[in-house]
Parts: C-alpha cells; sequence; structure tokens
C-alpha cells in the first residue's frame, strides 16, 4: 500500500468524508489546518494545538528559507523534530508570499527573483530551489511553486497560468523525495472557468498525490469563489485530497465542503484571536466590547474548549485589554477548538447522511459580525 493514500469513506451530496494517509499519522478529512508560519501556532505549544483537535500543521517556506534558514532546519532533523511536532506537516511553496510581501521581485520563466522583507536582501526562487528547500524542511505535504495573480485580470492570469503549469511541471522532475513526501499540484485561473479546468486538466495529467485550488480568498467576492468551486472541484480526480488554499471562515468552509473540498488553511482563526476577537455559533465576537466587562459566563454557552471550561468572558476581556500574554493564548485556544469542532461535526453529519441539514442550521444562526 502507498505511504500516501486518500480512502474515501462517506459522501452526501458533493460533500466528501475521507482520511489521507501520510508517514506522521492519518489526517482525518474534512480538515482544518491551522497555521505554524514560522513553525509555531502562534501562542500555542504542539500539545495544545494536539488537544484542540488538530491532525495537521501548515508551515511557510518563504519565511523559513529566511529565518532560521533550511540548512539550519535540516541539520536538527527537519520540521518535526525541530518544532516538536509529531503529527502531518504541510509546507507551503513560498509563492503566495513571495507576491505578496515582498516590495521588489522579478518574475521571469525560470522562476523569481525577489526582495527579503526581513533585510532587504535579494534571493531567487526557482521551481528546483523550492523542491529543495521543503525537501530539507521534510514536511509530509510539499506544494508546488506558483504563482498567484490578481483573481480578476484575465490577460495576467493567462500569462500566470503558463509559468505556474511550467512550473508544476519542473517540481515533480525534481522533487528529491516523493516516498515520503506528497506534491501537491496548484489549480489556478482567477474566475476563469476555462483557465481553471485548462489547470485542472494540465495538472492532473502529472498525477500528483494531491490538488489544491490556489488563487481564491483573495480579492474576489464569496459568489465569485463559491462559482470557481463548483467548476473546479468536479473536474478533480476522486481518489485525492482536494486542498482549498487560505480559507478559514467558518461559513466559506461549509460552503467549501458542500462543494467537494477535504482540506482547509488558514492564519484567520489565530490572528483574529491575537486582536480579541472569537468565533461562536452566532458569529464573531470582539472581546474588546465593553459589554463583555461584567460577563461571568464563558466566552460562548456549551463550548468545551479549555478556555470556556476555566474562565469567564469578563476575565478574558480583562486580559485582553491589559494587552496580557494569556488573553491572546486563551482566545487561540478557542478559536481554535471552535474550528476542528466544527470539522469534526462535519465529518459526522456528512457520515450521517445530513450534511446539507447541519450546514443550512448553522449558516441560519452564525452571523459574520462583530458585537
Amino acid at each position: 500500500m502507498p505511504i500516501f493514500q486518500y480512502t474515501l469513506l462517506a459522501t452526501d451530496g458533493h460533500a466528501r468524508r475521507g482520511v489521507f494517509s501520510t508517514p506522521h499519522g492519518d489526517i482525518q478529512m474534512p480538515a482544518f489546518a491551522p497555521v505554524g508560519t514560522q513553525a509555531t501556532v502562534k501562542t500555542l505549544t504542539p500539545d495544545e494545538v494536539r488537544m484542540v483537535g488538530a491532525d495537521l500543521i501548515l508551515a511557510n517556506t518563504y519565511h523559513l528559507y529566511l529565518r532560521p534558514g533550511a540548512e539550519r532546519i535540516a541539520r536538527f532533523g527537519g520540521l518535526h523534530r525541530f518544532m516538536g511536532w509529531d503529527g502531518p506537516i504541510l509546507t507551503d511553496s513560498g509563492g503566495f508570499q513571495v507576491f505578496s510581501l515582498s516590495d521588489l521581485r522579478q518574475v521571469d520563466a525560470d522562476g523569481v527573483t525577489f526582495k527579503s522583507h526581513l533585510d532587504g536582501s535579494y534571493h531567487r526562487f526557482t521551481p528546483e530551489k523550492v523542491m529543495a528547500i521543503q525537501a530539507q524542511l521534510g514536511a509530509d505535504i510539499i506544494m508546488a511553486f506558483d504563482e498567484c495573480p490578481d483573481p480578476l485580470d484575465r490577460a495576467y492570469n493567462e500569462e500566470a497560468l503558463a509559468r505556474t503549469h511550467a512550473w508544476a511541471l519542473r517540481c515533480a522532475e525534481s522533487q528529491q523525495r516523493p516516498e515520503d513526501q506528497a506534491l501537491f499540484g496548484i489549480v489556478q485561473g482567477g474566475i476563469f472557468p476555462d483557465l481553471r479546468l485548462e489547470s485542472v486538466a494540465f495538472l492532473t495529467n502529472l498525477d500528483l498525490p494531491g490538488y489544491a485550488i490556489g488563487g481564491l480568498a483573495v480579492g474576489e467576492t464569496k459568489a465569485q469563489m463559491y462559482a470557481t468551486l463548483d467548476i473546479v472541484t468536479p473536474a478533480l480526480p476522486a481518489d485525492r485530497p482536494r486542498y482549498l488554499m487560505g480559507v478559514g471562515a467558518p461559513d466559506d468552509i461549509l460552503e467549501a465542503v458542500a462543494r467537494g473540498v477535504d482540506l482547509f488553511d488558514c492564519v484567520l482563526p489565530t490572528r483574529i484571536a491575537r486582536n480579541g476577537a472569537i468565533f461562536t455559533r452566532h458569529g464573531r465576537k470582539n472581546l474588546r466590547n465593553a459589554r463583555f466587562a461584567d460577563e461571568q459566563g464563558p466566552l460562548e454557552e456549551g463550548c468545551t474548549c479549555y478556555t470556556c471550561q476555566r474562565f469567564s468572558a469578563g476575565y478574558v476581556h480583562h486580559l485582553i485589554k491589559a494587552k496580557e500574554i494569556l488573553g491572546l493564548r486563551l482566545t487561540t485556544l478557542h478559536n481554535l477548538h471552535f474550528l476542528e469542532t466544527l470539522m469534526r461535526e462535519i465529518r459526522e453529519h456528512i457520515e450521517a447522511g445530513d450534511f446539507l441539514a447541519f450546514k443550512e442550521a448553522f449558516l441560519s444562526d452564525y452571523l459574520q459580525q462583530s458585537s
């Protein structure tokens, strides 16, 4: 049996319940991966990340290449040993950061020259270089080097798609550790159905272990994102995982699962937590608001996370206002527990055959607004 294998356990409409096997354990899907950009999920220990229910952590190739360096991480035995996480890890290619963080970059057919956001030094990423870096990092799932353009710019998407496809082929040809690293291709093409289907056709011809959908949640409307997923996911292989990159809002996750997506990652739950905001079944709440100061109940009634079981909303409000680190930890624990619980419930309802009813009931209560 191959080390990397997607097993489909149940379906409900287009929603899929599956398992993806990796050298460091199984990923129960649909799954949400907390983002550990710098080889850490901000404010939490690996044990706490496991406690909230996560199977998989995402780390960032661009940032780890710049600091502390892939060679140094390799000397520690790879990312798993370096960060003390024994479960599956996914590293992105760094492509999105090259194009979004760099204030100077030059793109050509061979790769990208960019300026570090840390010290202004110049660096070059090619598909071969990105594969070598990810081999040193040692993640279970690695991503092909791609270009993430403005999703609404047709002309540039055509140019970028040609580069993304050429680079994906070079990544596949130069991958150093196919025996213990699953290379995922990234479907691009903006909001344009013909470009997206062209991308699916090219990448699936490479017969990769999994496929990501990139270039969404980067400027298009929700309706355009959902319409793009309606086009892309049915065209992807049924026996491979489907990964929607950079999406983590509960409503978007539910809508994407309903369209056949298996895997998600996003900085949203940890980022808003550090700004005092939390997810609840009734929408996003801002704990900085004065109305929480005298709230003696938990952040959310019925929540079983560590924060809600031990502390009042009034106490967490105090910590946030006082800029205490514990406040950031407690809100982060809550938000990740919220999303991982949602993913578990999604899996259960797909298995039970009533996922669509669950989705509609959840969304009828979930209002994405601060209060």
